[in-house]
């Protein structure tokens, strides 16, 4: 792991960027440490440098986690296969046409997690390499990402997940290998996201230990208080 730029915030929390191989990455870590990490995924490949994804990572930060994001493969600025680009031209067309879009996105999101996850395996192994972190380890965001990271992962204690965007039919069956205790956060009214369909991916859950916060609003709705409790959640169960 090669850091390539650092920054001082005015809370006290450090912002580096980093290269691992191919893999570009950010960590935040808080003024103390050794702190415990919180693994952090936009959905569907969107990049690291997401404004949204920037505000969430900073404000657990200073929180006291540290907190790490990466373009894994086919991700963000990150080249992309052929199937992935004729996936996505074909996704915009049919959302243009007002199409039905499942099978589409089933062909595009199940390639991005399969090919991610080992690259984000990866960087868990060089980041609990650094003295200024300490774990365990959480995760929050991208929900097919989690899900298929939580199954296979035995470090990770505990996971966010955002219901917003397209989980393939792998990870919808690989829920109920998710033990970790487990917040969930809804957009009632979320565009293109059956409710019913994330009420299902909840039940099947396989954790004892499950909390559902449902909000009414579209898919970039989420109030900012979500990202106030998630740090109480992660508080209890990494710290």
């Amino acid at each position: 792991m090669r850091f390539t730029s650092e920054q001082r915030l005015d809370d006290g929390v450090l912002e580096r960027e980093f290269t691992l191989g191919e893999i570009p990455g950010t960590l935040w870590t808080p003024g103390s440490t050794p702190a415990p990490l919180i693994l952090m995924a936009h959905n569907n490949g969107l990049p690291k440098a997401q404004p949204r994804l920037v505000a969430r990572a900073r404000t657990c930060a200073a929180y006291g986690f540290a907190v790490a994001t990466i373009d894994a493969a086919g991700c963000g600025d990150r080249p992309r296969s052929a199937a992935d680009e004729q996936a996505r031209a074909d996704l915009r067309r049919a959302l243009q046409a007002g199409e039905p879009v499942d099978e589409i996105l089933e062909s595009l999101v199940a390639p991005l997690v399969q090919n991610a996850v080992p690259e984000w395996r990866t960087t868990l192994d060089a980041l609990l390499a650094l003295p200024e972190i300490g774990g365990p380890v959480g995760y929050s965001g991208w929900t097919a990402l989690g899900i298929r990271l939580a199954a296979v992962e035995p470090r990770i204690a505990a996971a966010g997940f955002f219901a917003g965007g397209y989980v393939p039919h792998a990870q919808r069956e690989e829920a109920r290998q998710v033990t970790v205790p487990l917040l969930f956060l809804l957009q009632w009214d979320d565009e293109g996201n059956p409710r019913q369909r994330a009420l299902d991916l909840f039940d099947a859950f396989g954790t004892k230990e499950k909390t559902l916060h449902a909000n009414l609003g579209g898919h970039t709705g989420t109030p900012w208080f979500e990202v106030e409790d998630g740090n109480r959640f992660f508080g209890r169960h990494l710290k």
